[in-house]
């Protein structure tokens, strides 16, 4: 097997144009890892941040950018029983996507699920992840309960959307045109809201309130968002596109016994995350097995084209996802 392969590299902090191509050694599998033969990256709004300077890479992990892909396993560590060299697999990655080969533990990788090729299926790691363990491991979305997601038009909204649909939840999203609302819709929400033109606020309160938003704006949403909850309701924060610090008065949380939570994927122990790839290959894959669920994909570039991707993901003009082609 070759000792060199081709990746893109954060020549620096800045904007897209710092995505440079690059050749770096093939890595080797520990004990507990295998090494993938990347067809298709995933392209995921922290790896932006990381390509930012706003988002460092953990101990240990690639500096390359890329949290998921997808691609056939060529080598195993000494501890790995469940793949073998020719094994199809998406994975949940430590970092490294961007590249021609990429390690990662056993554990975090999944089989294929049914009925989708390689280029679908690099999309499914990283929002499924998210979602997962923050809307029903987390957040406890039960079918019946009022779901509202923010963005449900990028990856992890069309996500969202498709999975409470599945759980009979009665989904809500947010959007900001037409064009994404009629998406959301069309992917499940009971009413999609074009924030340009109406208040989420008032739509959920009319409904009696939330009993679980999912949030990734944050700043001014986070008042917000308390407003529009039920009684009993919680709030799930995974990013801040506007800021994460925020005036908020904190007595209304115990008058009406809300919870505010939140998390981030990649500094989570590979044990926990080994746990939410079991909980996702037990319960989404069959989703996608039965035609409930798909990801979304909204464009594919080369990996040579990555900067392109990264310049068309920050004008949130896409609807879905974002992927990169890396197999000749």
């Amino acid at each position: 097997m070759t000792k060199t392969m081709h990746a893109i590299e954060i020549s620096k902090p800045g904007g897209p144009e710092v995505l440079v191509p690059v050749t770096r050694q093939v890595p080797e599998p520990k004990a507990d890892e295998i090494l993938i033969k990347v067809a298709f990256a995933g392209v995921n709004r922290p790896d932006a941040l990381q390509r930012a300077g706003a988002y460092k890479a953990p101990p240990g992990a690639s500096d390359l950018p890329g949290l998921e892909a997808s691609g056939e396993v060529v080598a195993v560590g000494a501890a790995v029983s469940r793949y073998k060299p020719g094994d199809q697999v998406c994975a949940l990655l430590p970092g490294g996507g961007y590249a021609e080969y990429v390690t990662t533990p056993a554990a975090h990788a999944l089989p294929i699920p049914a009925g989708l090729d390689l280029r679908m299926a690099a999309c499914l790691p990283e929002t499924c992840f998210t979602v997962w363990s923050n809307v029903v491991m987390r957040g406890g979305l039960q079918a019946g309960e009022r779901f509202l997601v923010h963005g449900g038009s990028s990856g992890i909204g069309t996500t969202a959307i498709q999975i409470a649909t599945a759980l009979g939840a009665r989904v809500f999203a947010t959007a900001g045109s037409a064009e994404k609302c009629a998406v959301c819709e069309k992917l499940g929400a009971e009413q999609a809201i074009n924030y340009h033109e109406a208040d989420y606020v008032e739509v959920l309160r009319a409904e009696g309130g939330a009993n679980l938003i999912l949030d990734m704006v944050g700043g001014s949403y986070i008042p917000r968002n308390i407003k529009a909850l039920a009684n009993d309701g919680r709030l799930v924060q995974i990013a801040f596109l506007e800021s994460p610090k925020v005036e908020l008065n904190f007595a209304q949380i115990m008058l009406r016994r809300l919870t505010i939570t939140g998390s981030t994927l990649r500094p989570q122990s590979d044990v926990a995350k080994a746990r939410i790839a079991d909980d996702i290959e037990a319960r989404v894959w069959p989703m996608i097995a039965g035609g409930r669920f798909a990801p979304l994909i909204d464009s594919t570039f080369d990996l040579t084209e990555a900067a392109k991707a990264h310049a068309l993901m920050e004008s949130s003009k896409h609807i879905g996802k974002i992927v990169l082609r890396v197999a000749k």
